[in-house]
């Protein structure tokens, strides 16, 4: 493998809830996660995060039960595949209490729960965080989530983005052009908080959405927060090319995933982007000890704790029950004959590969020692491998995939951080105030003026109507 000379972004992958990826090692005696009611839990690993120089503790979530498999969620239930599993955005304000420079990346869907009301949360979180918050934009497809509110399956996949682009334009109307810059003017004299001419109405009027407006919160630090998204369909990277800032990207081989952020920021810059608009991340699985031995033990033992019936569970998250399959049956096979409206092929058929097998799918899903990014040995070993990936793939950086909490960022702390800053690879310090300067450099606290929320800034492009709010005619109180 080649070297780099950039810094590699880390981020801690997490999940309010007892077992999020790492299936069955909640049974380990040293994994804690059973605790992840307690806002201790959030404190503690916000202060381990910072102290070891993470850009943020990127948090996922779903909004339904995982019950494909078997015909049911009995199997995610007893082994705590996502569930129970609490509300991401609600831990963000005491971990950022406890910190100063460390980032929240937090998971909300856009299609069941409408726009108005997640763009106060976002931008109070914002503002409590001091401009470290950012945002994971899914569109959830799940079959239970859609039943839980109210649909009778999963909206169909095309129309979740087309729903989402919508959605996010109405929150670029909020969040970037229904206040100005100097709409709070606090004059006591004047007794005059806000300066109503200089806030306004959206009145936006679309196919899925209807909102008056005005925005409710005053201009946050970055107003919108920093815009993260995953998705490997044709419409989930036409989505992350016209809105992300740090994209998830998805692919079997190092060459895969090279050919992806290429495409990627091949895809900014026809959208009048810029290619370094996008900060690109994959999941890694760094498993380290004081030597390769003490490594190697780690993962034996997580092996056989791991728990091939949870990594199922899981894998039927999107209705497919693999299980019920001949291992012979061709993945590409059950697809079409499982296709209906609302099903993510694109997503199962890049975690399998179509021409796979049952039987190799199967072997495949209850593996975490298998693809690209995963290293096993001493923080030399670490770190050849993180910068070997880096030069091979143009990746950003890493989300840090858990097996032991607070185990597994202990280690990465103790033995990686150090010797990746020993090759000048990794921060020593932070050096910026809000999560987009650490993605986009130091003076970037707003979006830049090639992103589509840009346009309008000051009112701009708002729907014909949304004139600004109009200022009572002033009484005497004498």
């Amino acid at each position: 493998m080649g070297a780099t000379t950039k810094s590699i972004a880390f981020n801690l992958f997490e999940m309010n809830c007892v077992g999020h990826i790492s299936h069955g090692l909640w049974v380990h005696p040293d994994n804690t996660r059973h605790r992840f009611n307690d806002l201790d839990f959030w404190v503690e690993e916000a202060k381990l995060c910072e102290a070891g120089l993470f850009d943020a503790i990127f948090l996922a979530d779903v909004i339904g039960a995982y019950d494909g498999y078997r015909g049911g969620p009995e199997t995610a239930l007893r082994e705590a595949v996502q569930i129970p599993s609490n509300d991401p955005l609600l831990v963000v304000p005491a971990m950022a209490a406890v910190t100063r420079h460390l980032g929240f990346a937090a998971t909300f869907s856009t299609t069941y729960e409408p726009p108005f009301a997640f763009a106060r949360r976002a931008s109070t979180l914002d503002h409590l965080t001091k401009g470290r918050f950012g945002w994971n934009v899914v569109t959830s497809y799940l079959p239970n989530a859609a039943r839980n509110f109210g649909l009778a399956d999963e909206v169909e996949h095309d129309h979740r983005y087309a729903i989402a682009d919508e959605y996010l334009d109405v929150l670029y109307k909020l969040w970037e052009g229904s206040w100005d810059d100097d709409a709070v003017v606090r004059d006591r004299e004047g007794r005059v908080y806000t300066d109503p001419s200089r806030v306004r109405a959206i009145d936006h009027v679309g196919e899925h959405f209807s909102v008056a407006g005005p925005h409710l919160a005053e201009p946050s630090p970055q107003r919108t927060p920093v815009l993260f998204q995953a998705g490997s369909s044709p419409a989930g990277r036409a989505f992350a090319a016209k809105h992300a800032e740090g994209v998830f990207v998805g692919g079997a081989t190092l060459e895969q995933y090279r050919s992806n952020v290429a495409d990627l920021r091949r895809r900014a810059v026809a959208n009048g982007r810029r290619a370094q608009d996008i900060t690109a991340y994959a999941m890694a699985v760094v498993i380290v000890g004081k030597d390769k031995a003490s490594a190697e033990r780690k993962a034996e033992e997580y092996r056989r704790l791991s728990r091939a019936e949870g990594y199922l569970a899981h894998a039927g998250g999107g209705g497919i029950d693999l299980a019920a399959y001949p291992r012979d049956a061709r993945i590409a096979d059950i697809l079409a004959a499982e296709d209906r409206p609302g099903r993510d092929r694109g997503r199962d058929s890049w975690r399998y590969g179509a021409k796979a097998t049952v039987g190799e799918a199967l072997d495949a899903v209850t593996r975490f020692d298998r693809g690209p990014f995963v290293v096993v040995g001493d923080a030399s070993d670490a770190a050849d491998a993180i910068e070997g990936w880096i030069a091979e793939t143009d990746l950003d950086g890493f989300n840090l995939r858990q097996f032991l909490t607070p185990g597994t960022a202990q280690d990465f702390v103790e033995h990686v951080v150090p010797e990746l800053q020993r090759r000048g690879l990794y921060r020593t310090s932070y050096e910026e105030s809000t999560l987009r300067e650490r993605l986009s450099g130091q003076g970037n606290v707003r979006l830049p003026d090639s992103h589509p929320a840009a346009r309008y800034r000051g009112g701009a492009n708002l729907r014909a109507g949304a004139d600004l709010i109009e200022s009572p005619v002033a009484t005497s109180a004498g």
